[in-house]
């Protein structure tokens, strides 16, 4: 029974402190219903400012997630990977006034008549905060304006200034981690940060950074890959976290997405929780409407249950009939994507896989945190909690973090990779025998790293990782792939168990694969890496440059 009212209430509810009307790039508006003379007294005082950094939680829903990349191929083409989105006048998250919060926070709280140590939680919450949207803004933008004290000088040399150069912007993003690490309780009250939940932002983007910096040549990769692979250890030394299973291979992976309670659960680091009639969401719903599909090259990533990739595995059945296409794969695959039997919504079995409709694109329906529930179908009313952080990345982390500094042995393997491996059933994970798949997306990758990838890949599907991977990896190009916009394969026979009415205006290639986009092809263009800065922008403050390309 959810019987307490937890902090994330407020994070639809939280507007105190907060309002700025943009002015500038830097959204110079004054935070004056705020007297810091009057205000930051307390504890009380610096929880309640803080409490509205938490509708800034990385939360993941699973709806339309990675649409922006070689996983699925919505009915919708995705503007900006075919190459049509254009520059923006405003907005485009070019947006500092949540970071100006934060430094007015770190100019005022030490008003407050309390102890360090309980002040450093505080600090270490906002740092958090802070940190988090730095990252986001140097993923989106690349090299950003660096501001880290409460700005009151209105002159145009501190507010026009010109950008940080993404490596040092990054490097101060990890001191603000460390120090949220620090000083973080280990037991917080329900819903506020943990120092585990700092440790698990901090390996997220210290992985994400290390990497960049790897395959994109700008050096100093070491120290953030190091990072990376300390943070996740000490999550997973901790001894406090755990993979969900009740014992169950071929249910367990599907069932830990649609649970109305991931309080308790042990694969929870922080969990986005909903309450009957206080705090809803239509997630569930909108998941069964929204016209999604993965992509074809996604689902030939997955396994055949010998650990071997279907180019390499004596199991695979071929992709001509649906059955022959899940038989023998990574149970992961059918609860991920409705299969024949899958309870669609309260006794709706499917029968065929969806196709012809508004409910998906490619055949290969996402199920992940769609459940048949009646109750959570109904609009606004599904209680089911979502993800902040789980523990099953910080897994991934660490492996793929010491593949790429070379310390990757069996042992890590048996203690990340093969540990998700074995809640599904699969076979594990063995360094000594591992080949390389002929049709990889990385011919050139070490073999081991290119495995963990593909683990990656698919125990997170949908969840909104794939084109910050995508990027980090310097691999944008692998939406060049023609098996990126195609979806299953319809054959004549398959046809004709369709009505004909629901096929007859679905194009397939010459192999009869599923053309999302007819007539369209993508081609990756560097630029993309970067989102454009807005005109506007360019237009108050003449030190700002245009991203290239754009």
């Amino acid at each position: 029974m959810k019987n307490r009212l937890i902090i994330y209430l407020t994070i639809f509810a939280v507007t105190v402190f907060a309002s700025c009307k943009k002015d500038s790039f830097l959204n110079r508006a004054p935070l004056s219903d705020i007297s810091p003379q009057n205000f930051f007294k307390n504890e009380s005082d610096l929880q309640l400012y803080c409490n509205q950094y938490y509708s800034q939680l990385p939360v993941q829903s699973f709806l339309r997630a990675d649409n922006g990349s070689d996983d699925k191929a919505n009915t919708q083409i995705n503007s900006f990977l075919a190459g049509t989105a254009t520059v923006p006048n405003t907005g485009g998250g070019w947006d500092f006034s949540f970071i100006r919060s934060c430094n007015f926070f770190l100019a005022n709280y030490s008003r407050a008549n309390i102890s360090d140590n309980t002040k450093n939680i505080y600090v270490g919450e906002t740092l958090f905060f802070r940190a988090n949207d730095f990252w986001r803004k140097v993923k989106t933008f690349g090299d950003v304006p660096y501001i880290n004290t409460y700005i009151t000088d209105t002159s145009k040399t501190v507010l026009y200034g010109s950008r940080m150069a993404h490596k040092q912007v990054m490097d101060s993003v990890l001191k603000d981690l460390n120090f949220a690490v620090d000083h973080l309780p280990v037991s917080a009250p329900d819903g506020r940060l943990n120092k585990y939940c700092a440790l698990a932002l901090k390996a997220r983007i210290c992985l994400w950074e290390g990497t960049y910096r790897k395959y994109f040549g700008v050096g100093d990769e070491t120290p953030f890959l190091q990072a990376a692979s300390d943070a996740a250890d000490q999550i997973i030394k901790s001894g406090l976290f755990n993979l969900y299973s009740t014992g169950k291979p071929q249910s367990d992976y599907y069932n830990l997405f649609i649970q109305d309670e991931l309080k308790g659960n042990p694969e929870v680091i922080m969990p986005m929780r909903y309450l009957t009639n206080i705090l809803m969401n239509n997630i569930d719903r909108s998941l069964g409407e929204s016209s999604d599909g993965y992509s074809k090259d996604f689902v030939r990533s997955f396994l055949c249950t010998d650990g071997l990739p279907t180019s390499l595995s004596p199991l695979y059945k071929g992709d001509d009939t649906p059955e022959n296409e899940v038989a023998n794969r990574d149970p992961r695959y059918a609860q991920q994507i409705a299969t024949r039997g899958f309870d669609f919504l309260n006794g709706d079995f499917i029968t065929l896989p969806r196709i012809g409709t508004s409910v998906t694109s490619t055949g290969y329906q996402p199920i992940k945190g769609r459940s048949s529930s009646q109750a959570a179908w109904n609009a606004n009313q599904s209680v089911y909690d979502f993800f902040i952080f789980r523990y099953a990345e910080q897994l991934l982390i660490s492996a793929e973090a010491k593949a790429e500094l070379g310390t990757c042995t069996q042992v890590t393997l048996d203690l990340t990779i093969n540990k998700l491996r074995d809640r599904v059933g699969m076979a594990h994970m063995v360094l000594a025998s591992l080949v390389k798949d002929p049709k990889s997306n990385f011919p050139g990758l070490p073999v081991l790293t290119d495995e963990i990838r593909r683990e990656r890949r698919i125990e997170l599907g949908a969840e909104g990782f794939r084109f910050d991977d995508m990027h980090r990896w310097h691999a944008g190009t692998l939406i060049n792939n023609p098996e990126t916009i195609l979806g299953m394969k319809l054959t004549a026979a398959l046809k004709a168990q369709y009505p004909a009415s629901q096929v007859n205006n679905i194009v397939v290639d010459g192999n009869s694969y599923i053309l999302i986009y007819p007539g369209i092809t993508r081609t990756w263009n560097d630029k993309l890496y970067l989102n454009p800065l807005p005109t506007q922008e360019l237009a108050l403050n003449p030190n700002l440059k245009q991203n290239p390309g754009w």
